[in-house]
C-alpha cells in the first residue's frame, strides 16, 4: 500500500466477494429441491475448482513470463494442508452433523459465529492488530447478521449439533486464518485447489452414502453457482486477506447474509421484515466504522526475503536481476531490507509487525 493511502483495492475485494458469495446462497435454495445437501455443497466446490482451473490454465503465459502471481511454493504445503483439512472436510463435515440436529432458527443463529471467530483468532492466536474501532464495527456487523437470521425463538435443538456446528464455524475461522498465510500466493491457483479438494471430497462422501446424481442441467447450474459464488468469491478473499489481513476481511465478508437477503425480497418475494431493516443499520454502521479507520504509527519493518506480485512502490525499491521480468506488476523473489517509517496501513503482508 503506497505512503497515506487507504487499501481500497483490499476493501472492495472483500466486498465483491460478499456480494457473490451471497448471491449464491438464494441460487443455491432454489437448486435444493433437487439435491441432497452435501451432494449440492460438494458439486458447488467442484464447479468452483474446475473453472478456476480452466482459468488458471488459460493465464500460464503470464506466469511463465513473470508478469503474473507468484506460484505456491513448499513452504505453503503446509498451511494450505491445514486449510483444506478445516474448511473443506472437517466444516462442511460438521454442518452437515449439525443440521441432522438442530432446528433452522437456531443452526442461523450460530452460523454467524464464524466472522467472531476468525476475527478472535486473527487478533488473539495470529496477532493481528485491532483498536476499539475495529472491535465495534466486527461487533455491529456480527449483531446485524444476528438480527438477520433470527427466525423468531430459537429451538432448544439438540445439544450435540448445536456443538457440531460451532465447530464447523471455528473450522472455517482456522481456514480463514491459514489461508491468509499464503495469500501472498497465485490466488485462483489457491482457491482452484480448495474447490477440487473441498468438492471431490464432499461429492465423494455423498456418493458413498448413496445419494443419487441429479439431471444433467442441474448439475450444470449447481457448478455455474459454485464457479461464481464460491470460486470467483474465494479469489477475491483471498486477495482481501493480502491487502487488509484476515479480520477486516472477516468483517466485510459477514455482510454476504445481508447480500443474499436483499436479493430474496427483491427477486424472490421475501417480506422485507424489521429485523432486515435493523440488520442493515448496524451492518451499514459496523462498514462505516471499518472504511472510516486510520491505522497510523512508526513501525520497523524486518528484513524478509518472499516472492508476489508488486510495483516498485514505497515497500519495493530493490535491485533486480537480469532474469527478472521488467514489465510491473511483476513477480520474482526479492529482498526487503530493513526500513522505518510513519504512514497509514493496514495488516497486509508487509505489515504484520507487533504493536
Amino acid at each position: 500500500m503506497g505512503q497515506g493511502t487507504k487499501n481500497w483495492k483490499g476493501i472492495s475485494h472483500a466486498l465483491l466477494a460478499a456480494v457473490l458469495f451471497g448471491a449464491s446462497t438464494p441460487l443455491a435454495k432454489g437448486l435444493l429441491p433437487q439435491f441432497e445437501p452435501i451432494l449440492l455443497a460438494g458439486l458447488l466446490y467442484l464447479g468452483s475448482g474446475s473453472g478456476l482451473a480452466v482459468w488458471w490454465l488459460l493465464r500460464s503465459r503470464s506466469r511463465a513470463t513473470g508478469t503474473g502471481e507468484a506460484a505456491l511454493g513448499r513452504r505453503d504445503v503446509p498451511w494450505l494442508a491445514g486449510a483444506f483439512l478445516c474448511g473443506g472436510v472437517a466444516g462442511p463435515v460438521l454442518l452437515m452433523i449439525g443440521l441432522a440436529t438442530t432446528p433452522a432458527s437456531t443452526a442461523s443463529l450460530l452460523l454467524n459465529l464464524e466472522g467472531v471467530l476468525t476475527a478472535l483468532l486473527a487478533w488473539f492466536v495470529f496477532k493481528e492488530n485491532f483498536d476499539a474501532r475495529i472491535a465495534l464495527g466486527m461487533a455491529m456487523i456480527t449483531a446485524g447478521a444476528g438480527c438477520l437470521s433470527w427466525m423468531g425463538r430459537p429451538g432448544a435443538g439438540v445439544p450435540w449439533g448445536a456443538f457440531a456446528i460451532v465447530g464447523a464455524c471455528l473450522a472455517w475461522a482456522l481456514d480463514n486464518n491459514l489461508t491468509r498465510k499464503v495469500s501472498s500466493a497465485d490466488p485462483v491457483q489457491t482457491a482452484m485447489l480448495k474447490g477440487l479438494v473441498a468438492g471431490g471430497v464432499n461429492t465423494a462422501l455423498a456418493l458413498l452414502l448413496g445419494v443419487k446424481l441429479p439431471s444433467a442441467g442441474a448439475t450444470l447450474a449447481a457448478a455455474v453457482v459454485g464457479f461464481f459464488g464460491y470460486g470467483v468469491s474465494l479469489t477475491l478473499f483471498v486477495l482481501a486477506l493480502r491487502h487488509i489481513g484476515t479480520a477486516r476481511t472477516g468483517a466485510y465478508f459477514s455482510i454476504a447474509p445481508f447480500v443474499g437477503a436483499a436479493l430474496s425480497i427483491a427477486f424472490l418475494g421475501d417480506a422485507l421484515s424489521t429485523g432486515f431493516v435493523v440488520a442493515a443499520v448496524l451492518m451499514g454502521l459496523g462498514v462505516w466504522l471499518h472504511l472510516s479507520e486510520r491505522h497510523e504509527h512508526l513501525h520497523c519493518h524486518e528484513p524478509v526475503e518472499h516472492d508476489h506480485l508488486h510495483s516498485h512502490d514505497d515497500h519495493h525499491q530493490h535491485p533486480h536481476a537480469t532474469s527478472d521480468p521488467p514489465s510491473e506488476p511483476h513477480a520474482h523473489p526479492h529482498r526487503h531490507e530493513p526500513q522505518v517509517h510513519v504512514h497509514p496501513h493496514y495488516p497486509e503482508i508487509h505489515h504484520r509487525h507487533e504493536h
